[in-house]
């Protein structure tokens, strides 16, 4: 048989007898079922085909033979012929006849237009399937109708942008994996704006903080946060579900149990506002860059807000007591929820300078801030939109304070350094009246009364005078002469009938407003000693209580609990006002334990865990910075400091005093660690040695020395360098037996192990590492949290966790038998924590910072 490409002239299927010339261009069934010249149709036509494309093949191969089979598979129209799937041919050659059956098995066009009808249909049935359906979802052949797919068709977004009814940025909390999952889908990618409700701004701001988060690690690119998974699978699964079990480990957990407030920040010269609640029952006040909220009945209850970005100067509860209104040095005032989370509602530039004060109407609305500024002294406006409700003219000079009569119609009253009480109408409010004869010296106060009847005013002239809290007419001038320094406070009763004065001749008197007398008089500090540590600056009365309970502020800080008809305060209030730079533990011989903190202007405080109050250590105190605490077990215990005036003194943990030993050091301490009896200092040049408060001996040092740590006789100092040098220590001498390179960073902190045979290194650039003290030898170098420099590093008495703190704010407790597990604080002092320890038989943790105050933590889940 010979094929001939060209084909016939003419069209369809021919064939002569002598070539058997064939050609394919158009035939019809019937003649080529009818074909005498082939064995069979499909035969015929896989040779055309093949003829067509330039191929040939003899007769009786085994190609030829299989050639119907290999044509019926490419034909459309017969796919589905009986004669085929029914016939069962093999090819000539056995060698292949395998591979053909494989061929036939795939080639069934019949399976495929099946499977493909099936495909159609579903995805027709798809289009009627709105509802998103979830694995383990429940439903009734009903919800498959189309009446009920059509309650799913519509997809309705979120009505409500979320950031802008909580009044947050979402680029301020990119750390948070948890609200970064809620617009992410679950392979990672962003929602997008129709299905989160967010405007434009803050789509592009929670895009934007969900690529930071993932950029830092902090997420995932292609799914789910693992602990999200994995709350979900437990809650799910529970211990075990689905016949397998659910291997889930519980991890460690690190949250906060108590904060053991700072006190106020004070100034010599210049007041200090405190404000209490409408139920009397907590105290806001300004420390340092933070406000906190403090129980009056349980002064360890405190609530810290930390969103002020310079000093803070003043916070004032709303009526209502729901919201804080707070002001610090920029000119800021941040109004926040001091209910909740103390979310942010409102941040407001009012003037260029310090606010010094900030008052509230009667309906919780609108607010009036002041303080010192260049084109204004003040500003009145309404809490929740900023927007301007009157405004504060007829001052010249700094204001020092505003109070808001909280009846109809609205009055206000405000005075500073030009001498002059405004009186304002409202609202909006508006000048009134300029009362510019009553005071020859700065007004540091100005009160209305509960019931609106009464303004008083006092200032740095020891004058009080009061008038009528409607029109602003002046009553008249009491108690003329009774104060003999200024007066910085002043507050009403609940009644109307008295108010509290506050002054720096370090008294507190309460006025009969009737009777124009004071009716007691509180005098604190010694009258032989003048120490203006004990000046009244600040004064509060808080409403809404039946003790008769009242709180003054010393220039200390010191909070007095003062009650009316008791001659002596109830209680004092102490602790630190600028930020904690040392912290050590003490456990007496009777088994009682307490905290010993040192802070920058040279304070030591002891705490007690039970109250979570501190008290101040009497006696000669450090004048400066102090640089380190250690601690022996002498007596009943003894603390040794070292401070910036270069000396090193001793207190009695017992009595809580200093114990009047004290030694001139020979340069500035940079760190202090005790071994047994023994005290050691270190400085730029070397270690000094002290026994019994007597220097005893000195080691020198090639590098400059950072800090020093000791536990037994053996000791450790960290230099400049980055240079660790271990040895023994001795009554008279220190020689180092081990030295190497921990790090490529200045050494910043060192701690040993209970039994000595570990030592932790941190450096200034956030790494921990660990060595054995025995040879050196690097043990772990995957305690690497930190982003700064390492400030204090504690171990556990098992010697199996440490906890470390940093100048990055953050707290990290690490496990030596898995370095990867590790849990954190974030933020838990404002601007770096300075020491750590464990208490309470470890399982809490307490941390000291630049914010003064003290955090106790609760541990859990350690191995």
């Amino acid at each position: 048989m010979k094929l001939n490409p060209t084909g016939s002239s003419g069209g369809g299927l021919g064939a002569d007898s002598d070539g058997e010339k064939i050609g394919l261009r158009s035939f019809h069934l019937s003649s080529l079922f009818h074909s005498q010249q082939h064995h069979s149709a499909f035969e015929l036509v896989a040779n055309t085909m093949l003829a067509s494309l330039g191929l040939s093949f003899r007769s009786g191969s085994a190609f030829s033979n299989n050639a119907g089979l290999i044509a019926s598979s490419c034909c459309r129209w017969s796919s589905t012929a009986t004669a085929f799937t029914t016939q069962r041919q093999t090819w000539m050659n056995p060698g292949r006849t395998k591979a053909l059956t494989s061929r036939q098995k795939i080639s069934h066009r019949t399976k495929i237009l099946e499977d493909t009808k099936k495909q159609a249909e579903g995805r027709i049935l798809e289009k009627f399937q709105h509802r998103d359906w979830r694995a383990g979802d429940l439903y009734s052949p009903h919800d498959l109708s189309p009446s009920e797919m059509r309650k799913w068709q519509k997809r309705w977004s979120p009505t409500t942008d979320a950031f802008d009814a909580l009044n947050i940025n979402p680029l301020d909390h990119y750390k948070n994996f948890s609200l970064m999952s809620e617009y992410v889908t679950t392979m990672g990618r962003i929602k997008a704006r129709r299905l989160t409700g967010l405007r434009p701004v803050n789509q592009r701001k929670i895009a934007k903080a969900i690529r930071r988060s993932i950029a830092l690690g902090l997420m995932p690119s292609v799914h789910r946060h693992p602990e999200l998974l994995a709350i979900e699978a437990r809650s799910r699964f529970g211990a075990t579900g689905g016949g397998f079990e659910l291997d889930i480990s519980v991890s460690m957990s690190l949250t906060n149990a108590h904060i053991w407030a700072a006190s106020p920040s004070t100034a010599r010269g210049q007041p200090t506002q405190l404000s209490s609640d409408a139920k009397g029952e907590r105290l806001a006040y300004a420390s340092n860059k933070s406000i906190f909220l403090r129980s009056l009945d349980d002064p360890a209850v405190a609530k810290q807000y930390t969103e002020h970005k310079t000093q803070t100067t003043v916070a004032r509860f709303s009526p209502s007591g729901f919201y804080v209104a707070s002001g610090d040095a920029s000119g800021t005032v941040r109004v926040w929820d001091c209910v909740g989370d103390g979310l942010t509602k409102g941040e407001y530039p009012i003037v260029s300078g310090r606010i010094n004060d900030i008052a509230w109407d009667g309906d919780s609305q609108r607010i009036i801030a002041v303080g010192d500024g260049k084109q204004r002294y003040g500003h009145c406006f309404t809490w929740d939109s900023g927007n301007s409700v009157g405004e504060i003219y007829g001052h010249t000079q700094t204001i020092n304070s505003v109070s808001i009569r909280q009846q109809r119609p609205l009055r206000a009253a405000a005075a500073g350094d030009d001498k002059t009480l405004v009186f304002y109408h409202g609202a909006p409010f508006k000048f009134n009246t300029g009362i510019r004869d009553k005071h020859v010296n700065y007004i540091y106060g100005v009160a209305f009364s509960p019931d609106g009847s009464h303004l008083v005013s006092v200032g740095g002239d020891r004058r009080i005078w009061l008038y009528d809290g409607k029109t602003g007419e002046a009553k008249g001038q009491i108690g003329e002469g009774e104060h003999k320094g200024s007066i910085f406070g002043v507050s009403w009763s609940r009644d109307s009938k008295k108010f509290v004065t506050a002054s720096a001749d370090k008294t507190v008197k309460i006025w009969d407003v009737e009777a124009g007398k004071a009716t007691q008089t509180w005098t604190f500090g010694d009258d032989k000693v003048v120490s203006p540590l004990d000046q009244q600056v600040g004064v509060v009365w808080p409403p809404g209580r039946s003790d008769g309970l009242l709180v003054s502020l010393s220039l200390s800080g010191d909070l007095n609990y003062l009650v009316e008809g008791t001659p002596q305060p109830r209680q004092v209030l102490q602790g630190h006002q600028k930020s904690i730079t040392a912290l050590t533990r003490v456990n007496s011989g009777e088994g009682a334990e307490t905290l010993w903190t040192g802070s920058f202007e040279g304070r030591v405080c002891s705490w007690d865990f039970a109250s979570g109050t501190a008290e101040t250590i009497d006696g000669d105190q450090h004048t400066g910075y102090i640089s380190g605490l250690a601690t022996t077990q002498e007596g009943k215990g003894r603390i040794y400091s070292v401070g910036w005036d270069d000396a090193l003194r001793s207190a009695d943990a017992g009595a809580k005093t200093y114990t009047g030993n004290s030694a001139k050091l020979s340069a500035q301490p940079k760190s202090i660690a005790t071994s047994s009896e023994t005290v050691l200092v270190a400085h730029s040049e070397g270690i000094d040695i002290y026994q019994d408060g007597q220097k005893s001996g000195s080691a020198k040092v090639p590098a400059d020395v950072t800090t020093i740590a000791a536990q037994g006789t053996t000791a450790a100092v960290g230099s400049e360098d980055s240079t660790v040098r271990i040895g023994t220590v001795t009554s008279s001498t220190f020689t180092p037996s081990i030295e190497f390179k921990a790090s490529r960073n200045p050494i910043s902190a060192l701690a040993f192990s209970p039994d000595s045979s570990l030592l932790a290194v941190g450096d200034s650039r956030g790494k921990i590492y660990v060595f054995n003290s025995k040879d050196g030898k690097l043990v772990t170098d995957r305690w690497s949290c930190h982003t700064a420099r390492v400030t204090s590093i504690a171990w556990n008495s098992k010697g199996t966790h440490a906890v470390s703190g940093a100048l990055d704010t953050s707290i990290f407790v690490w496990s030596l038998a898995k370095p990867g597990d590790w849990i954190q604080a974030a933020n838990a002092h404002k601007e770096g924590v300075h020491g750590v320890s464990w208490i309470e038989d470890e399982s809490k943790i307490a941390s000291a910072g630049a914010d003064a105050a003290v955090k106790i933590w609760k541990v859990e889940g350690l191995a």
